[in-house]
Order: C-alpha cells, then structure tokens, then sequence
C-alpha cells in the first residue's frame, strides 16, 4: 500500500477473470469447485476495490463464447451463478454497490436473468463502487448490436450519419453511461483480449499476471494498480506533450 499514489489510481478496472479450471486441476479437484472459488475470488476483488476507492469494476464472467462449452458445465455454471446470486443479494443491497449487466441477457435462463434485472433495479441509485458483470458478452456482438442501433435510429430520423462520430458511437454500447477502462488486467499467463470491450480499451492499459483466477487477491490487485501508476499515458501524445501539459495545470 506504501508505493500505491491515492491520485493517481485507475477510476475503472476492467478484468478478464481466467484459470479456474487449471486452478482446479493442479489441485485435483472438479472444475465445478475451479469456479467456486472463482465466485469467491471475485467477491475478494469487489471488497478490495470498495477499500481502494476504484469507482467502476468490470468483471468478464460469462462470455459469448463459453456457451460453447460442454452442456453439463454451462448448465453447473448457471445453477452456481444464481445460487451465489440468491445467497449474496441481501448483503449486497445492504451496501453501497450498484450492480450493473453487460451482455445478451436474453441468452440466461429465465430465473437468473429476472434475479439480474431485479437486482440491477435495486442497487440503481446507489453511489458507490459500480460492478459490471459482463455475461453472455462478446465485443464484437455489442459493437455490431450498436450499429443495427444507430442504423434504427438513422430509419427514425432520430439521428443523421453525420451525427455518428467517434464521440457518439459509445452511447450505443452496454457501458453507455461509463467511462473506459483505465486498466485491464487478465490473469492465468494468457496474453489476449478474447472479445472484452473491445471499442473501449482503446487506450486502456493492459496488465497480464501468471496468477490463475482463483488465486488472485487484494494484494495481486495492489501489484497491479501499482504498474498501473508507474506507466506514462500519453493518449498519442508526445512525452514532451503530457508534461507541458501538466506544467500548464
């Protein structure tokens, strides 16, 4: 926590949460298991962002491509994803957490989604930490969702393509109301996006760790906010640019 800068942390952290089942294998224990102590993690990372003051955390829990999996795993998934969901939501409202969904919620079995909404609604006017729980999610569907969006609004004469920019374009996407990520961390060894926000981490910075999912904690958190505020963001600038520019301030 010394070397941790309180103004300079990343305001939103996005992470691609990986390795539960290599967790569970090397501990020779069932996938299944692998993924409950993934819930767990995740819930230890919520509670160390409230602590650290990060103002927006995205998780990537479920995506697009994961259905894909075998039948019986997705169908364990969900079982666990709404008991963890049933057992924690009386806690959560309790907090100051607002709770926020990214992806095709339609593609979730009908309880899980209604308990999602519901709970979504719930926490909407709380001020703290803002969690979004990316599933069912894949950039390049929410990018594609957004054009079919703008075309719509184009055929209504809500908009004209000329209203369409690079600065308009992200009111079409799940995370409308949020800023880019800040930092994005991916844990496991693996050094890939896999189909996260993909228009939004532009300028993110990216921050992979060997540490499966399972393990990662508050301390793997801090290791990381801690590359995060020893990188120079210059958003295409020059180095000599960004340190004019804060001479200027």
């Amino acid at each position: 926590m010394e070397r941790l800068d309180p103004k300079k942390m990343p305001r939103h952290i996005a992470i691609i949460m990986d390795g539960n089942g290599r967790w569970a294998q090397r501990q020779r224990l069932s996938r299944m298991e692998g993924h409950q102590r993934g819930l767990e993690a995740a819930q230890a990372v919520v509670e160390a962002c409230e602590e650290l003051g990060i103002k927006i955390l995205t998780l990537y829990a479920f995506s697009k491509e994961n259905w894909r999996r075998p039948r019986r795993e997705v169908s364990a998934l969900m079982r666990l994803l709404q008991k963890r969901l049933q057992e924690e939501r009386e806690k959560l409202l309790k907090r100051n957490l607002r709770l926020n969904i990214i992806g095709d919620l339609e593609d979730l079995p009908t309880p899980i989604r209604d308990l999602l909404v519901e709970t979504v609604e719930m926490t909407r006017h709380k001020k703290g930490l803002i969690v979004n729980l990316a599933l069912s999610y894949g950039g390049r569907s929410e990018i594609v969702a957004g054009v079919r969006a703008i075309i719509a609004d184009i055929e209504a004469g809500r908009v004209t393509k000329d209203d369409i920019t690079p600065e308009t374009f992200p009111r079409y996407l799940f995370t409308r109301d949020l800023p880019d990520p800040d930092l994005l961390i991916r844990t496991s060894g693996e050094l890939r996006i896999s189909n996260f926000l993909l228009w939004q981490i532009a300028y993110t910075e990216l921050y992979f760790t060997a540490t499966l999912w399972p393990d990662f904690n508050k301390e793997e958190l801090i290791l990381a906010c801690i590359a995060y505020q020893d990188r120079e963001r210059r958003f295409g600038l020059t180095a000599a640019q960004i340190r004019e520019g804060a001479a200027l301030r």
